[in-house]
């Protein structure tokens, strides 16, 4: 799936560089974009899941999604061969591979977080765990992410990895206001009055001789 994301997004946009390119594959092959694809062809319907799981909407589920859908790719490779699959796989994923997204916008929140990081604080931001909670198969975790030692956000997810993605998400939105905020501030104001005002009128009276 890397490779034959990676060809179409270098045949699309040719002038991208190598991290930008990096970006847009990963925006494709990420389980998040997985299971977006999966949810395009409603790979969920067909799934096979226990009770338990099929109650707990596993059909749903990312991490699911997107293991299924690799094997799908992968059925479709051994049974086709290369040019099937990577046809198949980059029709589906034409949207994504298409689109004139800024870099910023392909990245990741932790990513996003930890360059505003360095360039600001000149240190990495620090995820912890806050809770873990559930079952061994459905386990929920409750992550902060700390910079600066400040506590600029917190996510929850059924991994370690979502949560600190959905807590990463809020420091960096949390940050940018911050900024907005700071930029509002430092903007110059209004001009004084007496600089905008016009030649003060003479009182009624007698004219002048």
């Amino acid at each position: 799936m890397n490779l034959a994301v990676t060809e179409a997004l270098f045949s699309r946009h040719p002038s991208d560089d190598e991290g930008v390119l990096s970006a847009r594959r990963a925006a494709v092959v990420s389980s998040a974009g997985l299971a977006r694809l999966a949810g395009r062809v409603d790979l969920g319907d067909y799934l096979l899941l226990g009770e338990g799981e099929a109650q707990i909407s596993g059909r749903r589920r990312p991490a699911l999604l997107a293991a299924a859908f690799e094997a799908v790719v992968g059925a479709i490779f051994l049974a086709h061969g290369w040019a099937v699959a990577c046809d198949w796989l980059t029709d589906l994923a034409g949207p994504e591979i298409g689109a004139d997204l800024p870099a910023a916008s392909l990245k990741s929140p932790k990513s996003r977080l930890q360059e505003i990081a360095q360039r600001t604080y000149g240190v990495r931001p620090e995820y912890r765990l806050l809770d873990a909670s559930g079952p061994d198969h459905r386990r929920t975790f409750r992550i902060s992410v700390v910079l600066d030692e400040r506590t600029l956000g917190v996510g929850e997810g059924e991994s370690r990895r979502i949560a600190e993605t959905a807590a990463a998400a809020e420091a960096v939105a949390a940050l940018e206001r911050e900024a907005a905020a700071a930029a509002e501030a430092d903007a110059p104001g209004d001009p004084p009055e007496s600089a905008t005002a016009g030649p003060a009128e003479a009182p009624p009276g007698d004219p002048l001789p």
